[in-house]
């Protein structure tokens, strides 16, 4: 599983190492050498978990499928964003809080009415 990109569709076959990667950015901490450069991919879908290849200098839009499940594989990446909040803010209590406040409203406004 890629910590770069959190959307992967595909893992990509090291052309140097012969092992896979879910990104560049994964080989590099995994490896001690450079990423080396080829036209022609092998790939293997996240989906169907079916092996492929890609010639990297006919690309076109309808290479952007996994030939196999038809799965698009290219999309925009989705990295992991820093973010600041408070412990325990959850939404979840929020909700369940005001439910709770609604439910105790209407018990007290019937304790009036009943006396």
């Amino acid at each position: 599983m890629c910590k770069h990109i959190l959307n992967a569709q595909v893992s990509i076959r090291a052309p140097c190492c012969k092992k896979w990667f879910d990104c560049p950015e994964c080989h590099a901490e995994a490896s001690d050498h450079n990423l080396r450069k080829t036209m022609e991919m092998v790939m293997a879908c996240k989906k169907c978990r079916k092996v492929f290849r890609k010639d990297m200098s006919n690309y076109d839009e309808s290479d952007e499928y996994c030939p196999n499940c038809d799965n698009h594989y290219v999309l925009e990446a989705k990295t992991p964003q820093m973010a600041i909040g408070v412990e325990g803010d959850d939404p979840r209590l929020v909700k369940d809080y005001r439910a709770r406040q609604l439910q105790l409203a209407d018990e007290d406004f019937m304790a009036d009415r009943l006396g």
